[in-house]
C-alpha cells in the first residue's frame, strides 16, 4: 500500500491521510486479487492508528462511492478507476465527468475585479492595465473535490459573470447569458507538481500528494479569448484523455 505510518501534526487529519493512501492503493490495483480492502485491524496496525480512525477513513471513501461495507465480509471496493477527464475542442467540467459520477458540479469560492497581470493580459490578448474578473472555483464529483481553478475573464465583456456563475454554477450558461453562445479550447498545457499548502486544504489531500496543473485558454468562435484558467487536479482522482 502507498506509504505506511501517517504523519502526525501536519494539519491534515489522520483519517484523511489514510483515506488518501487507501484510495491511491485502489487506483494502483493493490487489492485487485481480493476486491476487498484489508480488515480494519490490519489497517490500524499498518498505519499506527486506532480502529476508529480507520473506520472514519473508510466511511469517507464510502461517501465517495469508492468502497462499500458488506455485512459479514468486510469492505468491498466499488470503483477502482480514476475519473476520466477529456480535453477536447469543447472542454467542460460537468460534461467531461458525465455519467462517471452521480453528481458533478463546480462551486464558486471567491470572485473579484482586478487589473490583469502581465501573464493574464498576454493570454487574453489584453492591453496593459486592462481590467479582468477573477473567479475561484472548486469542481466536485460525488461530493469529493476533484479540481481547484482560478479563471480570468475580460471585464469589459464579462463584468457580470461572477453573479451569473454564482446562480447557475456553470461557465457555459454564464457565457450564454452574456452573449457567447459557444466557445472552444485553444490550448491546454499540463504539468505535474507536489501539492501546495492550499491544494492540501482545497482538494483534501495529504502531504506529498501530486497534483496535475493545467493552463488553458478558451476563445469564442471568432477566435477572441474569453477565459484563461489555471487549474489543479488531484492526480489520484483524475486522468486526462486528449481528444482530437
Amino acid at each position: 500500500m502507498a506509504g505506511q505510518k501517517v504523519q502526525r501534526q501536519t494539519g491534515v487529519a489522520l483519517w484523511r491521510q489514510i483515506a488518501d493512501r487507501i484510495r491511491a492503493s485502489i487506483n494502483q490495483g493493490d487489492f485487485d486479487e481480493t476486491g476487498m480492502v484489508p480488515p480494519e485491524t490490519a489497517l490500524a496496525l499498518q498505519f499506527g492508528v486506532n480502529r476508529h480512525t480507520v473506520r472514519s477513513a473508510l466511511a469517507a471513501l464510502g461517501q465517495e462511492g469508492i468502497v462499500r461495507a458488506v455485512q459479514g465480509r468486510g469492505t468491498l471496493i466499488e470503483r477502482k478507476e480514476r475519473l476520466n477527464f477529456p480535453i477536447s475542442k469543447r472542454t467542460r467540467f460537468s460534461q467531461g465527468i458525465g455519467d462517471q459520477a452521480r453528481e458533478a458540479r463546480s462551486v464558486l469560492v471567491a470572485a473579484s475585479r482586478e487589473i490583469a497581470s502581465a501573464e493574464v493580459a498576454r493570454w487574453l490578448k489584453l492591453t496593459p492595465g486592462a481590467a479582468v474578473v477573477r473567479l475561484e472555483t472548486i469542481g466536485r464529483a460525488d461530493h469529493r473535490p476533484v479540481s481547484r481553478a482560478t479563471s480570468w475573464f475580460p471585464a469589459d465583456r464579462f463584468a457580470d459573470i461572477a453573479e451569473i456563475y454564482g446562480t447557475t454554477g456553470s461557465i457555459t450558461k454564464a457565457f450564454r447569458e452574456l452573449g457567447v453562445a459557444d466557445y472552444v479550447r485553444v490550448v491546454t498545457e499540463i504539468t505535474a507538481t507536489h501539492a501546495e499548502e492550499g491544494d492540501l486544504t482545497d482538494l483534501e489531500l495529504s502531504p506529498g500528494a501530486i497534483v496535475m496543473n493545467t493552463r488553458a485558454l478558451n476563445a469564442d468562435l471568432d477566435g477572441v479569448p474569453v477565459q484563461y484558467s489555471i487549474s489543479r487536479f488531484a492526480a489520484d482522482r483524475v486522468r486526462f484523455t486528449i481528444e482530437n
